[in-house]
């Protein structure tokens, strides 16, 4: 599966995002009674803020993902971790679907942590998802994530949690060679 990037477009995006972001499934990003215009208003916080950004997952021009990445030192982890040079933190969402693709929701995140690592001065990916959050724990495992600790957020327990770009570059050398 190929992917492109675009920039999420607050105004434009925000009736997609918003039907993606209030489905059950996607519950862990705690927007399940947002209106679209508290979707809009997120997304125009995110573009205005020179500490994160969004980015839509494209397929063939359509997108299926979304991909936020911000500064862990200023947005969502400030104080809880000892920050390191190269520190990026990432949320990434897959949209719920009548027609699910076996393997599709790895290659999104094996996807976007391509295009973080992209970024030479990218050395660490941080993540922060719930500690509930099995599914995605299983799927940051399988990029090279580490976990190193449960952590209290104002909003919820989290599981932070790391990968070097050796580590992932060392699970895409094991997934292409089994």
């Amino acid at each position: 599966m190929n992917f492109a990037f675009r920039p999420v477009d607050p105004l434009t995006d925000a009736e997609l995002l918003h039907s993606w972001l209030t489905h059950p499934k996607a519950a862990y990003w705690m927007m399940l009674d947002a209106r679209l215009e508290d979707v809009e208003r997120a997304y125009m916080a995110v573009a205005a803020d020179e500490h994160q950004e969004a980015f839509l997952g494209l397929e063939d021009g359509v997108p299926v993902f979304v991909m936020e990445r911000y500064d862990p030192v200023h947005r969502e982890l400030p104080g809880l971790y000892d920050p390191l040079p190269g520190d990026v933190g990432m949320h990434f969402l897959t949209p719920a679907t009548d027609t699910p693709r076996s393997g599709f929701t790895l290659a999104v995140i094996t996807a976007v942590m391509a295009h973080l690592f992209e970024d030479p001065d990218v050395r660490r990916v941080v993540v922060e998802p719930d500690v509930s959050n099995s599914a995605v724990h299983a799927l940051n495992e399988a990029v090279g994530f580490v976990a190193e600790r449960e952590i209290q957020k104002p909003e919820k327990t989290a599981l932070l949690s790391f990968c070097t770009r050796e580590q992932f570059l060392a699970k895409r050398a094991t997934a292409v060679t089994a």
